[in-house]
């Protein structure tokens, strides 16, 4: 029932949704800065789920007259709200941090909140591996973030739990408030990472280096039917790729041996990289043959040495 990709999303949803109602009521009971903290960062990891989920839908629909690239890039605008978001949370902690380091209130630790965070430790452990277990047997990309996303909690959640015992066998509260910066400073980090990339993305940001030395590879191993090859451009919009290149082919070749050169080389791309658009510019080569690779070219000069 939860091995499949939506199985697992509902799973998430579940779990997620309980973690908040349970940090949300000890953080107002016990007035906890660093629980409330982890209240916020749950809240979100299910905000990021809802608007995850939503993109992917409209990023999903299929090209149209006035988007004829489809719909992509909607997911990083979605990033872009979810970091904003984000950042007003992290800043919102800090604040309500510092003022309490400055005013002096104290805290009263509960087993309550130790107990809670100790659940929250324990479940998020578990739904991290399963999300994970799921995105490998499913190749998920979008639950592997999300069991990521969850792994990083666990670290805070941890450092809670740990401050929270310490400071009901010290009396320390203030390390409360000290804990719960560290978590927003987690969550403005994430905040940053998101932006920096959504923004690439929307900016048309290359593919990564090893996919497009897939790209190359393909290209090259037909080398010595090419006469060359230049303007390889590539850009990526949600989970569509796109590339498009020059391809140098001998003048003499007919318009149907070329075309079917085009399309092999676009096959063999599409095989090796899913999702991915692939627009080939076939071009005459200019019997310039320092770098042809075509050995049995009838139009190859012999360069004089």
């Amino acid at each position: 029932m939860f091995s499949t990709r939506k199985g697992a999303a509902r799973l998430s949803l579940v779990v997620i949704v309980s973690l908040v109602i349970l940090k949300a009521v000890v953080a107002f009971l016990t007035g906890s800065i660093s629980i409330t903290a982890q209240a916020v960062d749950s809240f979100l990891d299910l905000f990021a789920v809802g608007i995850t989920v939503f993109a992917i839908r409209m990023a999903d629909e299929p090209a149209d007259k006035e988007h004829p690239f489809g719909h992509g890039k909607v997911e990083g605008v979605a990033a872009i709200v979810q970091s904003i978001l984000i950042f007003g949370a992290g800043s919102w902690i800090i604040y309500s941090a510092v003022e309490r380091i400055i005013s002096g209130a104290e805290l009263e630790m509960s087993e309550a909140g130790i107990a809670v965070m100790l659940v929250s430790v324990l479940a998020s452990i578990f739904l991290s591996r399963h999300l994970m277990k799921v995105a490998r047997l499913t190749d998920s990309l979008a639950l592997e973030a999300s069991a990521h996303n969850i792994n990083a909690d666990i670290y805070s959640a941890v450092g809670v739990l740990v401050a929270m015992i310490f400071i009901r066998i010290t009396g320390f509260s203030m390390l409360d408030s000290i804990v719960g910066i560290g978590v927003a400073l987690i969550i403005l980090k994430t905040a940053f990472d998101i932006l920096r990339k959504s923004f690439g993305e929307l900016l048309d940001r290359k593919l990564p280096e090893g996919e497009e030395e897939i790209l190359i590879s393909c290209i090259e191993e037909h080398t010595t039917q090419l006469a060359g090859y230049h303007k390889v451009r590539t850009r990526k919009a949600g989970n569509q790729r796109f590339v498009d290149l020059h391809l140098l082919l001998p003048k003499n070749m007919s318009l149907e041996d070329a075309h079917n050169m085009a399309d092999h080389i676009e096959n063999d791309i599409e095989e090796r990289l899913s999702s991915i658009s692939v627009t080939i510019h076939l071009e005459p080569c200019d019997t310039e043959c320092e770098q042809c690779s075509v050995a049995d070219c009838s139009l190859r000069i012999t360069m004089k040495s």
